[in-house]
């Protein structure tokens, strides 16, 4: 009889110790999901209101005039992350093909350079491309923006594909190289296709996750009034006109702002989104 006591209070004891535990985890995480849906909500109540067209049309006014908007910062946005995917994908890609692949000597020490990398701060890496790039060039542009971004993409691509590349059945490698083919046609007939939309969904994420950088950009790509011609000239970009109209004292400015961290917002959620669909459509 003692022993069965002993054992019902101790079953009592974990039982209230666990649901106690599993109370605080739930409240935390919904103070955390709160906190997300409060900011998003705050941003877009803010930014809404403050949309119009001549945003996505018009160029900027003179300082202290009302109005204008920033089509410029639009397309310069989209030029710095095609430049950042141009650069950061083909470098990711193949690195995570040599971690997947051939990556049993030195595997390791790329993984930790890829994972360092990861970790550094944005604006070191502007300030790194800064000092050999735009120094060099002796101006900003478009092109070492695009760099200093491209740079950013590099470990989340490269990690990406090194694990969509795991889980691809060594069946279908096996198969690829019973039929004749060479290991290397192997893995960009067989094995790449097969990891194509992991590997998609881990640019996307690159993309959301450079997308709104703005350290690195006031080194390197810097800012412009006007429509930037071609890679070499400084660019306007939304994450920097955000930044400089926010902390103006013009309200119509601090207005245009808001606006701003709307049309980022929704970039950042659209290629969220489109990474889970990719994602779950290759499980489906």
């Amino acid at each position: 009889m003692t022993f069965l006591k002993n054992r019902s209070i101790h079953d009592l004891r974990r039982k209230l110790t666990s649901a106690f535990f599993f109370s605080v985890t739930t409240l935390c995480a919904l103070f955390t999901i709160g906190i997300l849906f409060f900011i998003l909500g705050y941003i877009l109540y803010q930014g809404f209101s403050s949309l119009n067209v001549s945003l996505f049309t018009e160029l900027p006014r003179a300082v202290g005039e009302e109005g204008g908007g920033m089509v410029h910062a639009i397309i310069g946005t989209g030029k710095l992350i095609l430049l950042a995917m141009m650069i950061g994908t083909p470098i990711g890609l193949l690195g995570g093909i040599y971690l997947s692949e051939y990556g049993q000597k030195g595997g390791g020490l790329v993984r930790y350079a890829a994972d360092l990398l990861n970790g550094v701060p944005s604006i070191v890496i502007g300030i790194f491309v800064y000092t050999i790039l735009v120094l060099w060039m002796g101006h900003f542009s478009t092109l070492a923006g695009g760099c200093a971004l491209g740079i950013m993409v590099i470990p989340t691509v490269l990690r990406g594909t090194e694990e969509f590349l795991k889980v691809v059945p060594p069946s279908l490698r096996e198969g690829g190289l019973a039929l004749g083919l060479s290991e290397s046609k192997t893995i960009c007939r067989i094995v790449l296709p097969a990891a194509l939309s992991g590997i998609l969904t881990c640019v996307m994420l690159a993309v959301a996750r450079v997308a709104g950088e703005t350290a690195p950009l006031l080194f390197t790509a810097f800012g412009n009034r006007y429509f930037s011609e071609g890679w070499l000239e400084p660019t306007a970009s939304l994450p920097v006109m955000i930044y400089t109209y926010a902390i103006s004292p013009y309200p119509d400015w601090q207005r245009q702002a808001w606006a701003g961290g709307v049309i980022l917002l929704i970039l950042v959620l659209v290629a969220n989104v489109v990474s889970r669909l990719i994602l779950r459509g290759d499980k489906s």
